[in-house]
């Protein structure tokens, strides 16, 4: 698997790409021109990943193996990019983000483990994936479809670990999304998990505009 680093300090930010991206996405669409004035003072570190989406969710197999090879990607995610993330900065605030179908990576990676992420920015996002399953579910489906797994989230360590997250949530009022969106954003609210759902004017499910939602919220805007 590739990655791509840029900058040399600050909050670290993995950063995933668009349906079937790869890990020059973000340089090669401007994403990381765009957090130049970022990038050059140091107050974020990007590493861009590569995807697996035409062998999981976009593969031509049944769902049983789609989602189990998404979960090897999230092994792979959790056991050696979060620690090459913390081997190249000691930062401790870490930040997923993606925009379209990556932001369903960055909202499944960073809410099933919200004890090392600590903001997540999903920009036109996708939060729930069942979509891809044709019907089938079982347990693997269940903890990587956040709609579902967040809904029965009960109290524990874990629950105030997602209560000192932020989460954004910036889609178009016209994207097709925009409900699911609201739906994720509603079961935060009854976990009492404080969350920023911003829906801008239009459909805003395009580059240009993803450039402006993360220039916004990497500094914090809610």
């Amino acid at each position: 698997m590739d990655l791509l680093e840029f900058g040399h300090a600050g909050a670290r930010v993995i950063a995933f790409p668009t349906s079937m991206g790869s890990f020059h996405e973000w340089e090669d669409r401007g994403m990381t021109d765009a957090l130049r004035t970022h990038l050059e003072n140091g107050w974020v570190q990007l590493v861009c990943v590569s995807s697996v989406d035409t062998e999981s969710w976009y593969a031509d197999s049944h769902p049983y193996w789609r989602v189990r090879r998404h979960e090897q990607y999230d092994q792979y995610l959790l056991n050696e990019v979060l620690p090459f993330t913390w081997h190249r900065n000691p930062n401790p605030y870490l930040m997923t983000t993606g925009a379209s179908f990556g932001a369903y990576y960055a909202l499944d990676f960073g809410l099933r483990y919200p004890q090392w992420v600590s903001r997540i920015i999903s920009m036109s996002g996708m939060t729930d994936v069942r979509r891809f399953c044709r019907g089938y579910h079982d347990e693997q489906v269940y903890l990587h479809n956040p709609v579902e797994f967040m809904r029965n989230e009960g109290p524990g360590w874990k629950l105030d670990a997602h209560r000192r997250q932020s989460v954004i949530l910036a889609v178009g009022n016209g994207d097709g999304l925009v409900h699911q969106n609201r739906e994720l954003s509603g079961i935060l609210w009854q976990k009492g998990i404080g969350n920023a759902l911003r829906e801008w004017d239009g459909f805003s499910h395009d580059w240009p505009v993803w450039h402006h939602m993360l220039n916004l919220y990497i500094n914090g805007a809610d």
